[in-house]
């Protein structure tokens, strides 16, 4: 059991039977009343950010999260399949607990997995992936007085802004966290 000055940024802790990683912390304390934490929880299973305020005596369980490799096999309908690289088990996960990650999710691609209690829960992208540009209209000379850049569309359907010397067909790294055009793969 965690007490509230062992609650830090980074932990994953139970609450109500859920997984929560705690996204940001603050300790305050005011006069006689006691010392309360504030804390942003994101739940791992359905992705759902709350606030909490815990008191001083207040105690929460931390959560057992182990982490895995897998790899991205297919989509069917709103399911994700995942293959545990070490025991061969294939799972799905839905797009509701995904989220954004499933823009960057080409067969083929490494990923971690977050077990709670053995069972899957969610999954951690790689901060960068390559992918291919299936749409970009053409860069035209001296049409640099706007930004400089243009939108282009990704074989995931992604759609993000680079440079105007990118073309269809190209292989381009992105930064899955901000999604970003980083370089030419």
């Amino acid at each position: 059991m965690l007490n509230i000055s062992e609650i830090k940024t980074g932990k994953n802790i139970v609450l109500d039977g859920a997984p929560y990683a705690v996204l940001y912390h603050e300790h305050s304390k005011t006069g006689r009343a006691g010392s309360v934490l504030r804390t942003r929880l994101k739940n791992l299973v359905t992705g759902s950010v709350l606030e909490k305020t815990f008191q001083g005596s207040e105690q929460v369980e931390e959560a057992d999260i182990s982490k895995s490799k897998a790899q991205y096999l297919y989509q069917e309908g709103d399911n994700y399949s995942f293959m545990d690289n070490e025991s061969y088990e294939q799972f799905s996960l839905p797009k509701t607990v995904l989220g954004n990650s499933t823009d960057y999710l080409i067969e083929g691609t490494e990923i971690v997995v977050l077990n709670f209690n053995s069972t899957p829960i969610n999954i951690e992208m790689p901060v960068k992936v390559t992918l291919k540009v299936t749409e970009a209209p053409p860069g035209i000379k001296g049409n640099t007085v706007s930004t400089g850049g243009k939108m282009i569309t990704l074989e995931t359907g992604l759609r993000i802004s680079a440079p105007l010397f990118i073309n269809e067909g190209d292989q381009i790294i992105v930064n899955t966290e901000k999604g970003e055009y980083v370089s030419r793969a």
